[in-house]
């Protein structure tokens, strides 16, 4: 098989998903709006300052799911996927995927952000599969913990490697698109990289590598 592999904020999509929900949940009146917009605020600069604690972050991320019933949930999401999501879907990431499914790739994507919010999103893209950070469930309830390989720096590629194990796949050739320094694990990883407007870090390395630039807004 051959694999496209896409990150989804600021790649696919021009804005970050996890952080777009966390608003749209503050301005909903789902969660405390001042003390939920510091912490989204500052798990946001961890990220861009690569000293983000995965499993903290998705602790914040779970309380949500822990105090409504996962039908509100999945109704807020279905109003943030219509109001905040669709409207900024890039024709030219969509046209990329087809390009590459067209040529006989497998095509996915690999996110930090929780596959709640990146399943349906990975759906309107027509990507083949994705992953993302997974929350546990236990008794039906969710507990505020991850399982299985937080797909986030270089656990994208531990998670890749397990999903590629788990289906008896052997990619001849892997290309992977990021915007973030966060995903420079599996940029080195993939035998082709691509950055997307990239944050200055990973623009710096990509000059030194050679990776292309790519650029999907419309």
């Amino acid at each position: 098989m051959r694999l496209a592999i896409f990150d989804l904020d600021f790649t696919l999509v021009p804005f970050d998903t996890d952080k777009g929900w966390n608003e749209f949940l503050i301005d909903l009146g789902a969660v405390d709006g001042e003390a939920y917009q510091e912490k989204n605020k500052q798990f946001y600069e961890d990220y861009i300052n690569e000293t983000l604690d995965i499993r903290e972050y998705q602790r914040f991320s779970c309380q949500v799911f822990m105090r409504y019933p996962i039908d509100q949930l999945r109704h807020w999401r279905a109003k943030f996927l219509d109001e905040i999501v669709k409207p900024q879907i890039q024709y030219k990431a969509i046209k990329c995927i087809r390009d590459y499914n067209v040529q006989g790739f497998t095509t996915m994507i690999i996110s930090a952000t929780n596959t709640f919010i990146v399943e349906p999103i990975a759906s309107l893209h027509g990507v083949d599969a994705c992953l993302g950070c997974q929350f546990e469930i236990k008794n039906g309830q969710y507990t505020g913990e991850l399982i299985g390989i937080p797909t986030y720096q270089s656990g994208k590629v531990e998670a890749l490697n397990a999903w590629l194990n788990e289906n008896n796949f052997s990619p001849e050739i892997i290309h992977f698109y990021s915007d973030s320094i966060n995903d420079r694990p599996l940029l080195e990883f993939a035998d082709k990289g691509f950055v997307v407007r990239p944050d200055k870090s990973l623009a710096t390395l990509a000059q030194k590598t050679g990776w292309p630039t790519v650029d999907f807004m419309d």
